[in-house]
């Protein structure tokens, strides 16, 4: 089942990240990786400016999707299903949740480059890579100039009525 989750939903949030972000470990530049890698206090605030929404299963919160509408397109943010459950389809469910409650024409996703499972995840749901990455980064992120040299920006258009 998908549902909005709220403040209180913070701490499972926070921990399907941390767990699902291990394997980013070795694989990302050193210097973009640490543990937590989403500290409680960033968190938070990125729930300021974003609705997450979860998948819970048996009452249990096990994958989480955030969804920032920005500018003319809608973002997808901080996407994580913890550990055991991946591969289950849980991760297409929350994406086409998002396609259909996006407004704005285009859904775009930024990863790490060398997180090619995450781009292989996206592609398989109808993304493509986009080529002016980091203009893209630059208008509908805020993040280093560091994250935007290791990252890459995945975009879908929407077909609105």
């Amino acid at each position: 089942m998908i549902r909005e989750l709220t403040v209180a939903d913070s701490l499972a949030i926070y921990q399907i990240i941390n767990a699902a972000a291990h394997a980013y470990k070795g694989i990302i530049p050193d210097d973009r990786y640490h543990e937590p890698y989403m500290p409680e206090e960033e968190l938070l605030k990125e729930m300021q400016s974003m609705t997450f929404f979860g998948w819970e299963e048996d009452g249990k919160l096990i994958g989480v999707m955030g969804f920032q509408p920005v500018k003319d397109v809608t973002l997808i943010r901080h996407a994580y299903v913890l550990p055991g459950y991946q591969q289950k389809g849980i991760g297409t469910r929350l994406t086409e949740y998002m396609r259909q409650i996006t407004k704005t024409g285009s859904l775009l996703v930024g990863t790490w480059a060398d997180a090619s499972w995450a781009i292989a995840f996206y592609q398989k749901q109808g993304f493509t890579l986009m080529p002016d990455k980091d203009e893209l980064l630059k208008k509908y992120w805020n993040i280093p100039k560091r994250q935007v040299k290791t990252s890459v920006v995945l975009r879908i258009t929407l077909a609105k009525s």
